[in-house]
């Protein structure tokens, strides 16, 4: 099944979708490939206070607005997963779990996955008290008792942002110190605020319809106990969606994508948006920048070498 377009736009979150609409007003024919559902990661965040124009809004609910905006403007969404990518003259032939896509420019908007611990509560109470962002969620946990685990840089200077929010912050870690940088622990450490819960990992997450509370264990001491929170912060890393496109751009050690601020990656006519690419904030509101940025030059891309 061969379907050939101008650009095709790997992902369907904020980044993917915004390069859609803005591809598409450019005058691009466009494809989107989402193996989810479009919107990506914004559909299990329970609310945003921090996209403009919207003081308050569910994240499945401006996933779905998104998605219909690139459906009005003319995108094409198509429910597939990428199974590999290759570039063959000036062209690009994208396998799927839904037969092959030939276009002549690409955007990867694949996104990032946040490393899970696997702890039974985790799943059951994502977005109800588990999260994996302090900036989208931490004011919603005004003057409540909640937890972060981890131990890196991330980990620690999310816990000392929650501090701006909540009355008392554990951090769990499974060793005896921080593994962040040393000006990093030691101003977490001097935080009256935060409290480290050393040499132990979450057992469990447990709540009615929100996070009670976690259970610990003490990997010395085998001791199990309870700590009292609203709120579970999970900071133990993320993996970039670049599996599929590793050996054809250049990635950083962490195998995120590395881009100039035009978007462009090493490899002409692949661009890359959102919280895939290398970047030092990941939100909703700078994945609809990149793939505005995206979009737009991959249409000066195709104008010049394509006509």
């Amino acid at each position: 099944m061969g379907r050939d377009c101008d650009l095709l736009v790997v992902g369907g979150g904020p980044a993917g979708l915004t390069a859609a609409i803005y591809g598409r007003r450019a005058g691009l024919s466009v494809k989107v490939l989402e193996k989810g559902v479009p919107g990506g990661q914004i559909n299990v965040t329970y609310e945003l206070e921090n996209y403009p124009g919207f003081k308050r809004i569910g994240g499945a609910v401006l996933g779905r607005v998104m998605r219909d905006h690139a459906l009005h403007f003319g995108a094409e969404l198509i429910g597939a997963q990428v199974l590999s990518v290759a570039r063959e003259d000036e062209a690009f032939r994208c396998q799927t779990s839904e037969g092959e896509v030939a276009s002549k420019a690409v955007i990867w908007a694949t996104g990032a996955e946040y490393r899970k611990l696997g702890a039974p509560g985790e799943a059951e109470f994502q977005g109800r008290g588990v999260s994996y962002c302090a900036v989208c969620d931490a004011a919603f946990f005004q003057d409540e008792v909640v937890a972060v685990v981890g131990g890196g840089n991330s980990a620690v200077e999310e816990a000392i942002y929650l501090t701006k929010f909540a009355s008392k912050v554990y951090i769990v870690h499974r060793r005896d110190k921080f593994r962040a940088d040393k000006i990093v622990s030691d101003r977490a450490l001097a935080n009256p605020k935060i409290e480290p819960v050393w040499n132990c990992v979450v057992e469990e997450i447990f709540g009615d319809e929100m996070v009670q509370g976690i259970r610990v264990k003490n990997v010395l001491s085998g001791e199990v106990k309870e700590i009292p929170v609203a709120g579970v912060f999970i900071f133990i890393g993320t993996k970039p969606n670049t599996e599929e496109i590793k050996g054809l751009v250049e990635l950083d050690e962490m195998g995120y994508v590395i881009t100039d601020e035009e978007m462009r990656t090493s490899l002409p006519g692949l661009f890359a948006a959102g919280d895939v690419r290398k970047k030092s904030l990941r939100q909703v509101i700078t994945a609809a920048a990149d793939g505005a940025i995206a979009a737009m030059s991959a249409y000066h891309y195709l104008e010049k070498s394509h006509g």
